[in-house]
């Protein structure tokens, strides 16, 4: 069984109903459920929240909720790997054991269809825990700045200020869209960032942080100049 979980919890605090708040004319939590649906390679597809309003938009746009999540697993603290095993357990006492689970974010308007079943080959051919989303940084973050307490510049590696950005090793972090993962990875807690996980590249046009306003504002203007290179 492949099972996608996306969690969607009601009490976003930068962002106020973030995980339904209309992106583009659609819920957010729509994008997310749509590429899960289009990919076609998931046999179910729920969200696990503690919100009856978000259950009912996810529900209406094709996503189940078989449960809804218990308050020890919706404070600000609780990491993801916690929420999906409580999902994978759910379903395992239901006599439904999943295999390979995607955990899908609800605010990630840029995932695809494509890049889903992308991921789900890259876990299943390398054998890794895990297969996730990332992309590259822009800049070299060995040429990292900081404002120091004075107010003033620093680097953060000094010993780099000559180096040609050529000769400097790219970077890469988490693109924030969606995390493959075996069933006992996610269950025994194993780290996602680590040897044992595999990574799904993604061009950075396709991926931006939702965390503020700001990101909003920028996020449906990319979002909208994609529509309209693909329409």
């Amino acid at each position: 069984m492949k099972l996608a979980v996306i969690p969607a919890r009601g009490g976003s605090k930068r962002i106020p109903r973030k995980n339904i708040k209309l992106f583009c004319g659609k819920p957010m939590i729509a994008w997310s459920i749509e590429a899960a649906l289009q990919s076609g390679c998931f046999d179910q597809i729920v969200v696990s929240t503690d919100d009856a309003e978000i259950a009912e938009v996810a529900r209406q746009h094709g996503a189940q909720v078989p449960f809804m999540r218990p308050a020890e697993l919706s404070d600000d603290y609780t990491g993801t790997t916690a929420v999906i095993a409580h999902a994978i357990n759910w379903f395992a006492a239901q006599g439904q054991t999943p295999a390979q689970v995607c955990c899908l974010y609800a605010t990630a308007p840029f995932v695809s269809a494509n890049d889903l079943l992308r991921g789900l080959t890259v876990l299943t051919e390398t054998g890794s825990d895990y297969a996730f989303s990332v992309t590259s940084y822009a800049f070299p973050i060995q040429c990292a700045i900081r404002i120091n307490e004075t107010g003033r510049i620093e680097m953060f590696n000094p010993e780099h200020f000559n180096t040609r950005s050529q000769d400097l090793e790219e970077a890469c972090h988490d693109a924030g869209q969606f995390y493959w993962g075996r069933a006992d990875a996610w269950t025994q807690g194993r780290m996602i960032f680590s040897p044992a996980a595999a990574p799904v590249v993604l061009p950075r046009h396709r991926v931006q942080d939702i965390d503020t306003p700001e990101d909003w504002t920028r996020a449906e203007w990319m979002f909208k100049a994609l529509q309209a290179q693909t329409n």
